[in-house]
């Protein structure tokens, strides 16, 4: 397990678990350091004790082969592992260079010496001063708290007010401070893995070109050095890009703080002065305190930033009562008093301020809690996976391919914005979209229609790998094998929805032949990773953690690009059954029901060759027919009403329309393709194999769904699953309910019926029909 990440938004809470994670990052750059100074220390002595060369160079050898590197994340990537396994792998040769004993050394101080003397002065060292600042902040910080805390209510208020002011100006300084200091102690651990091994990389180098005996060693490691380079390479060029992200984030936070506060599991915390009676009087001891609305349990932990520890045992009680104290009954201010079920008396509480208060009051008197919501960091636009979206992306590719493919640094070099949104208005004006033409006029440069492409994506309202298998992706990528991997991807692909895999899929090809193409564009498979992981596979919420994950999105689409006609064109060992689907995605959303957007459509998809239409009809039921055919005419109108856009003879789209059904058996069962009613439940968007009494019926696919209309009959439904309603509007069940007068919503993927004598909406794939 690796450093935890360490979250800006803590900063603001400065709590006791941001201090113990913060403390570890410290020891973890002690130790580095410490490190670094005995590593120049025998490489000196390597260099000047020629003599004692052969045990100087084994002690090296052997401090290299104890240190292990501490990543941040719970995983590491290939090149990650690769690097931290140099150091062993350095090791190994140095020690086949002592049995060989080479004696010459040159140039071992400019490759080895001095890069390490500047990264430990220039990075540690400016993160001790850091260090230090952020001690000196905190002491002065919680000292003028603690004397504004103590300064009477009895004051004039201009003095209380102006000593207000000069709280807020200290506490907004050394929030300031403290998230300066997360940055640059965060920086350091990702610069060292690759500014700390590069030397000692260099160094090893300079060993094999000037010992005439280590060249056949120096075969031996051409193979290791390669893949280590190019793993220096990557990860210097994803510590780029996440830098960049954490340096953006920290400046969002410093601009307005409010907006990225952690969802946190308690409805209230932060620190609060308890009133404690002692032999000698009362003694106010800072706590940290959490509150949980649902059990009404506060939790207390005595702890002191300065001290850097607990003051004494946590403890936890039931709330009974909250009430505000008033200011001419205490001489302390912001205070208010706490009843508890299991503990007699009144806790007596100081908050930090008179908004805190307010909020702590809020929160215990059952007000719900202010929580931010969880936004995407792109707006959404009008770009749908439609058939303009499609023909969008086709021309793009058709551009690139014909008259593009060996440009130097496609996709990651960026055209102007102006006419990159000017491109994008033309190819999604509708006239223009309709057109049969698949060329990009020869006007346009090619990074402004790589930009268009990606620009496009970016609009879509959720990212083309949904937000809600982003998690599950990027596990994928943490397993240990790259079969595992690859395996585990490619089930998730087909878990995707059909428009969403069949875009991916376009776009996977293309990327394919421009990897292909490499030599000329310098684009490899990793580069293109690193373009496009985070457009395709973005987190819903913008933490350190998730900025840290991006390496391991590149990694997805590293694994996509590679094998693409294996995860488009196959499917699955183990194809998801509807149920698994239905776990997989309650799980996917942290066991919640998905909501209104997030819930899938159910359709019809069936399509019927003459033959099945024939044998179909030798069991027609001629005293449902009317009622099947008017259900069936009312499905196609919504199905046509609802994707005014879709055409089935569309070659971009591939949907096929539902084909009105002729006749029904004698006792349709309620799971029947044949039945009356369609199944109330999303099917795998891969395709499954068919039995011979269903040869008619086919995958369900959520875009394509099609409701019946207010002329079906009331019937009775059973739940498959249980459900919690979101809205008022909504019934709340558990599975085996039976519903009454079931029958189509005007909400789209959403049913109406009674439960109880309270009418409400159902999920639609929630049930089934009795």
């Amino acid at each position: 397990m690796g450093l935890p990440a360490l979250e800006f938004s803590d900063c603001c809470l400065d709590s006791p678990h941001f201090r113990e994670t913060l403390k570890s990052h410290e020891a973890e750059l002690d130790k580095t350091n410490k490190f670094i100074k005995e590593l120049i220390k025998d490489g000196k002595s390597l260099i000047s004790a020629l003599k004692n060369l052969s045990l100087a160079k084994r002690k090296f050898a052997d401090s290299l082969n104890e240190f292990k590197f501490q990543c941040i994340g719970d995983a590491e990537t290939d090149d990650e592992m690769c690097i931290a396994r140099s150091l062993q792998e350095f090791a190994t040769v140095l020690r086949n260079l002592e049995d060989e004993r080479i004696r010459m050394i040159e140039n071992a101080s400019e490759v080895l010496i001095t890069p390490l003397e500047k990264f430990r002065k220039e990075q540690i060292g400016a993160a001790k001063e850091a260090k230090k600042k952020y001690d000196k902040e905190t002491e002065k910080y919680c000292g003028i708290l603690e004397k504004h805390l103590n300064l009477s209510s009895k004051k004039k208020e201009s003095q209380l007010q102006e000593a207000d002011s000069q709280v807020d100006l200290v506490r907004q300084h050394f929030y300031e401070v403290s998230l300066e200091y997360v940055f640059k102690v965060q920086e350091v651990q990702e610069r060292k893995m690759f500014e700390f091994v590069e030397p000692l990389l260099a160094f090893l180098q300079g060993l094999f070109t000037f010992y005439h005996h280590g060249y056949e060693l120096a075969k031996d490691f051409s193979d290791f050095k390669t893949e280590l380079t190019i793993s220096i390479q990557n990860t210097r060029n994803r510590f780029e890009g996440t830098r960049s992200e954490v340096e953006s984030l920290m400046k969002k936070m410093k601009e307005n703080p409010l907006e990225h506060k952690t969802i946190s599991p308690y409805t209230m915390e932060g620190y609060l002065y308890v009133q404690e009676k002692r032999h000698f009087g009362t003694s106010w001891v800072k706590h940290y305190c959490t509150y949980q609305r649902d059990s009404k349990q506060i939790t207390m932990v005595p702890f002191d930033q300065k001290s850097g520890g607990k003051g004494g045992e946590d403890e936890s009680v039931t709330l009974k009562s909250c009430t505000r104290r008033k200011t001419d009954s205490i001489e302390k201010r912001f205070c208010f008093d706490v009843e508890a079920v299991d503990r007699p008396g009144v806790i007596t509480m100081q908050a930090l301020s008179e908004e805190d208060r307010r909020l702590w009051m809020e929160a215990m008197d059952g007000r719900e809690p202010v929580y931010n919501s969880n936004k995407d960091s792109q707006s959404e636009g009008t770009a749908q996976l439609d058939s303009i979206g499609f023909s969008i992306i086709k021309k793009c590719i058709h551009a690139v391919e014909t008259r593009g493919i060996n440009e130097q640094g496609l996709y990651r070099i960026v055209g102007v914005n102006s006419r990159v949104q000017k491109l994008l208005s033309v190819l999604m004006d509708p006239k223009t979209a309709s057109e049969t033409e698949t060329d990009i006029c020869a006007e346009w440069e090619i990074k402004t229609i790589t930009s268009a492409l990606k620009t496009y994506l970016r609009m879509l309202p959720g990212p083309l790998m949904m937000y809600q298998f982003q998690r599950s992706f990027i596990k994928a990528a943490k397993l240990e094998n790259q079969e595992s991997r690859v395996s585990e991807i490619h089930s998730l692909v087909h878990r995707l929805p059909e428009k969403n895999r069949q875009m991916l899929q376009l776009l996977m090809n293309h990327l394919a032949n421009v990897a292909n193409n490499h030599k000329q564009n310098l684009m490899t498979v990793a580069n293109l990773g690193v373009v496009f992981g985070p457009t395709l596979l973005r987190p819903q919420e913008e933490t350190v953690a998730a900025i840290m994950d991006i390496k391991f999105q590149n990694i997805v689409i590293e694994i996509l690009i590679e094998n693409h006609e294996k995860i488009f064109n196959t499917v699955p060992d183990m194809p998801l059954t509807n149920a698994q689907m239905h776990l997989s995605r309650k799980k996917s959303s942290d066991s919640k029901p998905p909501s209104c957007s997030e819930r899938p459509l159910t359709l019809f998809h069936a399509m019927q060759s003459a033959e099945k239409q024939e044998q179909r009809n030798s069991i027609i039921n001629s005293s449902l027919e009317s009622v099947v055919s008017s259900n069936a005419n009312s499905i196609l109108n919504s199905s046509s009403s609802l994707q005014p856009n879709m055409n089935s003879s569309d070659p971009d789209l591939d949907v096929l329309k539902p084909a009105r059904p002729k006749s029904l058996p004698p006792n349709p069962s309620p799971t029947s393709p044949l039945s009356p009613s369609w199944p109330m439940f999303s099917a795998p968007s891969s395709p499954m194999p068919t039995s011979s009494t269903s040869s008619d019926s086919s995958p369900i696919r959520p875009e394509e769904a099609v409701h019946e209309d207010s002329s079906t009959p009331f019937r009775k439904a059973k739940a498959l699953y249980a459900c919690k309603a979101e809205h008022d509007s909504e019934l709340s069940f558990t599975a085996g309910t039976v519903f009454d007068n079931v029958h189509p919503s005007q909400e789209p993927g959403w049913l109406e019926g009674t439960l109880n004598g309270k009418t409400g909406l159902i999920p639609e794939n929630y049930v089934e029909f009795l």
